[in-house]
């Protein structure tokens, strides 16, 4: 018997597969490939919700106001406009599902964050790429694709996996151009890292529109993806739509004692930032006297490109660096099969990395 067709709008994804491939059974293994924090979860944290385990019992609030409570205060905004969701990725669907007509068109970057596309298709909508200036998100590109059938335009700032960023006149810039029946969302799931002072994650802009939503995550800088825990700040109406079409009880009660205390805990959240500040140049400068370029990069991940020759290449270094047990992203799949994704680990693991990379450079089997 033929099987269940899906929906033709999603009938061409690929389903994701595990990146652990070729790594050695049994190995340690130094995971770099998923932009995770280098410094794992606040303690504090991980105390909150061994708390909270002897109270699994019970169903966490809808509104899940500890949490959102806790981020008004420490970013100063209004709670009530805070949605929380499952990962910021699950609040990326929700908006789609919410907002994107069938036919209707979304737009997203050349490089942008995958799951922008794949949302878009769920829901039913027609995703719009705008080509990048080099690895950067091109306002001017963005505008040029707008149609009468926009409904929404996603970027990432900083840009997973480019590492890059907008200055802050640009994403104002391109809010102002947007229709105003067109609703942005800056995806800033990388914002702790930031040290540009021209930087903004778009908390402003949500103050002063009522079409711009702006995305954050306990997955990166906070050291908390297993936890899969995300927030969006919305003008009112937007939030009260999100509320209507995310589960009831979307977030668990752990994860959300886990982040409250990580919200409150200031001095590792500054350790996490230091530690990247630290680690990011040097592995820069490691690579560039290994002869490799290292993008610029305003994240904790860093794309990094690789010599031409067979044997040498970004094809070759990924499955030699697996059989060390050290895992990066490939870029093949975003259309720069010259270059890896790597993020700052631990110092050993960064230590580790280069020392893989220096022997694979110079024709080490394994």
């Amino acid at each position: 018997m033929p099987s269940v067709a899906p929906k033709a709008s999603i009938a061409g994804l690929v389903a994701g597969k595990p990146a652990l491939a070729g790594a050695p059974t049994g190995a340690r293994i130094v995971r770099l490939h998923l932009n995770e924090g280098a410094l794992g979860p606040s303690p504090r944290a991980i105390a909150a919700m061994q708390e909270m385990v002897g109270r699994i019992d019970r169903y966490p609030g809808i509104d899940a106001s500890g949490l959102v409570v806790a981020l008004g205060q420490k970013h100063g905004i209004d709670p009530a406009r805070i949605v929380l969701g499952c990962g910021s990725d699950e609040l990326i669907q929700f908006l789609c599902l919410a907002y994107v007509e069938p036919g209707e068109e979304v737009i997203h970057t050349q490089y942008g964050f995958v799951q922008f596309p794949i949302a878009t298709r769920i829901a039913g909508g027609i995703p719009v790429s705008a080509p990048d200036d080099g690895f950067t998100a091109s306002v001017d590109a963005i505008l040029e694709r707008v149609t009468a059938r926009t409904k929404l335009v996603f970027l990432a700032n900083p840009n997973n996996p480019t590492g890059t960023a907008l200055p802050a006149e640009e994403v104002r810039r391109l809010r102002e151009r947007l229709p105003d029946r067109v609703l942005l969302v800056v995806d800033a799931a990388y914002a702790e890292y930031v040290q540009r002072p021209d930087y903004t994650a778009g908390i402003e802009l949500v103050e002063a529109t009522d079409n711009t939503v702006m995305l954050r995550t306990f997955s990166k800088a906070f050291g908390m993806a297993g936890l899969r825990l995300g927030w969006a700040y919305c003008p009112q109406p937007v939030a009260d739509v999100l509320y209507s079409v995310r589960p009831p009880y979307g977030v668990n009660s752990p994860s959300l004692a886990a982040a409250v205390a990580a919200v409150e805990d200031q001095a590792f959240q500054d350790a996490t930032v230091a530690h990247n500040a630290r680690w990011m140049p040097w592995l820069q400068e490691r690579f560039r006297e290994l002869g490799l370029e290292p993008m610029p990069t305003a994240a904790n991940f860093m794309m990094v490109r690789f010599p031409a020759e067979p044997g040498r290449n970004a094809e070759a270094v990924r499955p030699f660096l697996a059989g060390r047990g050290i895992l990066v992203r490939e870029m093949a799949g975003y259309g720069a099969p010259a270059y890896i994704r790597l993020s700052v680990g631990t110092e050993d693991e960064n230590r580790l990395l280069v020392d893989a990379v220096r022997d694979f450079l110079n024709g080490a089997n394994s």
